[in-house]
């Protein structure tokens, strides 16, 4: 039953739009929490209190759905075959924002699949995440066999690199689970550490607070003085991810039309995004992750950056 109902479930992730699907057995995760702990206690998180105060579900499975059994973890890929220089602008926005925003597409994915779920299994209870959820997205990927974790600290792929966005999906009911993505395929490569202009990159170790997506998307009111060089980006940053080798290599174009960018982010010019108003902010980033920086995160970015 468990191999007819695993092999089904990943016919229709992948039906559903999904490119990596993979089973995990849900377990604790004493080492990984471990490392969370030790990452918070250096600071390492910035201001980002939200990961603090859902710590202890994050570091373990069990305090987040205590009946866990299973882990569906899914990858979908956002590349959409443009980069930052195909903008009429100098400034710069990570390309997962370019399109709608990715919580919206994998909810609705996911929370279908469990909806399909429920009609071939009777009572079975299942929670969607995102990244917005308390979980170690990345830890169940590789878990359940889509990638290993870079030097970046990003999950890579071997057939999509790592533009992909992870979500899951985690059940009360066993079923047939993937080995683990035991391989580092990074090997001595270091082009992610060394493109950062932040040093904000050690060898699988991200210092948050040092990071430029982190600086112009999570942290709110002036930039540290320290670290107020956006390096030109406005929102988010790509370099880690345009430098490896993995994505040079293997990306490939989305099918998914929600990720290819809107038509002002192509086109506006830096005269444009200067006199951007919070109105056209609102109209613009409706369904956009870019609205997580609200108006005024937003605006202080291009200001830094002129």
């Amino acid at each position: 039953m468990f191999s007819n109902l695993s092999f089904n479930i990943k016919s229709k992730a992948l039906e559903l739009g999904f490119q990596k699907i993979g089973i995990a057995q849900a377990v604790s995760t004493p080492v990984e929490k471990a490392n969370l702990d030790t990452w918070i206690q250096k600071g390492q998180h910035g201001s980002m209190e939200w990961i603090v105060k859902r710590q202890n579900e994050r570091g373990d499975i069990f305090e987040y759905f205590p009946g866990a059994k299973s882990v569906i973890s899914v990858g979908m890929n956002y590349y959409s075959g443009h980069d930052q220089n195909d903008l009429q602008s100098e400034y710069k926005l990570s390309n997962y924002a370019w399109g709608d925003d990715y919580h919206d597409v994998l909810k609705s994915g996911l929370f279908k699949l469990l909806g399909w779920l429920k009609e071939e299994v009777s009572n079975v209870k299942g929670v969607v995440c995102v990244d917005t959820s308390p979980v170690m997205d990345k830890v169940w990927a590789q878990k359940a066999g889509l990638g290993w974790q870079g030097k970046h600290t990003n999950l890579i792929s071997r057939n999509y690199g790592s533009w992909l966005f992870l979500g899951e999906l985690i059940l009360d009911i066993e079923l047939d689970y993937n080995e683990p993505f035991a391989e580092d395929l990074c090997g001595s490569c270091t082009a992610c550490i060394d493109a950062c202009p932040t040093q904000a990159l050690g060898e699988y170790e991200i210092y948050g607070e040092k990071c430029i997506s982190y600086l112009s998307i999570e942290h709110r009111g002036d930039l540290p003085s320290d670290q107020s060089d956006l390096h030109g980006w406005i929102y988010g940053c790509d370099i880690c991810q345009e430098v490896c080798p993995w994505n040079q290599k293997f990306s490939h174009i989305s099918k998914n039309d929600s990720f290819q960018p809107r038509k002002e982010i192509i086109e506006w010019t830096d005269k444009d995004w200067q006199s951007m108003e919070e109105a056209e902010f609102r109209k613009l980033f409706k369904e956009s992750a870019v609205k997580r920086t609200k108006f005024s995160g937003l605006s202080r970015n291009i200001k830094m950056n002129s």
